[in-house]
C-alpha cells in the first residue's frame, strides 16, 4: 500500500528527467523511506534538504552529468559556453569602461574632475565608500573569468555574483520606463550569466575551455575592440552596451567565416547555439537602448549606429541559430 510520504517523495522526484527516474526512482524511494516506521509515513513530509538535493540533481542531470542522454549533454555544453562567453564579455566591458573613465578623468578640465569626484566624496565617508565600491565591483567579472578558466568554480560564482550587484542596484534606482528599462535589461543579462554559471558548472561538469582562442588574448582583444567601438561610434559617452554589441558581432562573424571555410572542424552545435543565446541577450539590451535614445536628444549618428548594430546582431543571431540547429539535427540523426 502506497503511503502519503511515498507519494510525496515520488512527486518530488518528478523534477528529475524521465530517463533518470526509470533507472533509479525505486531505489531512491526505498532509500528515503528506509528506517521510517510504516505508521508514521502518513504524517510526514520530505525534508527541505532532501527536496533541495533532488532539485540540484535535476539540474546536474539536465546539464550533462555523467551518463546523461545526448540532448542533455548538448544542453549542458551550450549553457557552459554561454556562461563562459558572457563572463568574458562582461569582464571586457567592465575593464574598458573604467579605463575610459580614468583616461577621461586625467585629461578633463578641473570643474569636470571635481564633478566626477563629487560622486564619491561629496556626501560623506560612508556614502562615498558605497559609491566607490559600486564603481569597482564590476571588475570582479575579470576575477570570475580567470577563476573559471582555472577551474575554481566556487570562486568564479562568488565573484560573478558580486560583479552583478551594481547592475541590480542601478535597476532598482531607476524604476519605470526609459533608462530604467535599459538598466533592468542589463541587470537581467548579468544575473542570467550568474545563473548559467551556477547551473552549468556543476560538480560533474568538465573544466571550462575557451574555444578558438587563448584566454588572455581573447580578453585583451575584446577590450581593444570595445575601446575602438566606443571611440568611433560616440566619443563623448562610453556606450558600453554598444561596445558589447560590437564584440558579439565580431565573434559571431569570425565563427561563421570559420564555419564556412572548414565546416567539418566546427560542426559542434554547442558553440553557435551559445553564441546565439548571447546574441539574443545583447539584442534585447540594444533594442531597449535604441528605443531610449530615439526619444532622447542625442546625435542622429548614434541612433543610426545603434539601429545598424541591432540589425546586424539580429541577422547574426538568426544565422547562428539556424546553423546550430542544423548541426544539432544532423548529430542526433547520425547518432
Amino acid at each position: 500500500m502506497t503511503t502519503v510520504l511515498e507519494q510525496r517523495y515520488r512527486t518530488a522526484l518528478r523534477l528529475l528527467p524521465s530517463c533518470y527516474r526509470a533507472e533509479r526512482e525505486e531505489e531512491m524511494v526505498e532509500a528515503y523511506l528506509h528506517g521510517i516506521d510504516e505508521q508514521d509515513r502518513d504524517e510526514m513530509r520530505p525534508a527541505w534538504g532532501e527536496v533541495a538535493s533532488i532539485a540540484a540533481l535535476a539540474v546536474r542531470t539536465r546539464m550533462g552529468a555523467a551518463g546523461a542522454p545526448a540532448r542533455y549533454a548538448t544542453l549542458g555544453a551550450v549553457v557552459r559556453l554561454f556562461a563562459l562567453l558572457s563572463v568574458l564579455l562582461q569582464a571586457a566591458s567592465a575593464l574598458t569602461e573604467r579605463a575610459f573613465s580614468l583616461t577621461w578623468f586625467t585629461g578633463a578640465p578641473a570643474p569636470d574632475r571635481e564633478l566626477f569626484l563629487g560622486g564619491f566624496t561629496g556626501h560623506g565617508a560612508a556614502p562615498g565608500l558605497y559609491e566607490a565600491t559600486l564603481w569597482l565591483l564590476p571588475l570582479a567579472w575579470t576575477v570570475a573569468y580567470l577563476a573559471l578558466l582555472r577551474d575554481r568554480r566556487r570562486t568564479a560564482f562568488v565573484f560573478a555574483a558580486l560583479a552583478a550587484l551594481p547592475g541590480l542596484v542601478s535597476a532598482m534606482g531607476h524604476p519605470g520606463a526609459g533608462w530604467g528599462t535599459v538598466s533592468l535589461a542589463t541587470a537581467v543579462f548579468s544575473w542570467l550569466t550568474v545563473l548559467a554559471l551556477c547551473c552549468g558548472f556543476h560538480c560533474d561538469a568538465p573544466p571550462a575551455r575557451l574555444p578558438l582562442a587563448s584566454p588572455g588574448p581573447a580578453l585583451m582583444g575584446a577590450c581593444v575592440l570595445m575601446g575602438a567601438s566606443m571611440v568611433v561610434v560616440w566619443p563623448e559617452v562610453a556606450d558600453t552596451g554598444g561596445a558589447r554589441g560590437s564584440a558579439f558581432i565580431a565573434a559571431a562573424a569570425v565563427w561563421l567565416v570559420a564555419r564556412w571555410r572548414s565546416p567539418k572542424h566546427v560542426a559542434d552545435p554547442a558553440l553557435p547555439l551559445a553564441l546565439a543565446t548571447l546574441g539574443l541577450a545583447v539584442l534585447v539590451e540594444r533594442t531597449l537602448t535604441l528605443a531610449f535614445v530615439a526619444q532622447a536628444h542625442v546625435p542622429g549618428s548614434l541612433i543610426v549606429a545603434s539601429a545598424v548594430q541591432a540589425g546586424l546582431t539580429a541577422l547574426l543571431t538568426a544565422a547562428l541559430t539556424a546553423t546550430g540547429t542544423r548541426s544539432l539535427t544532423a548529430r542526433f540523426r547520425t547518432g
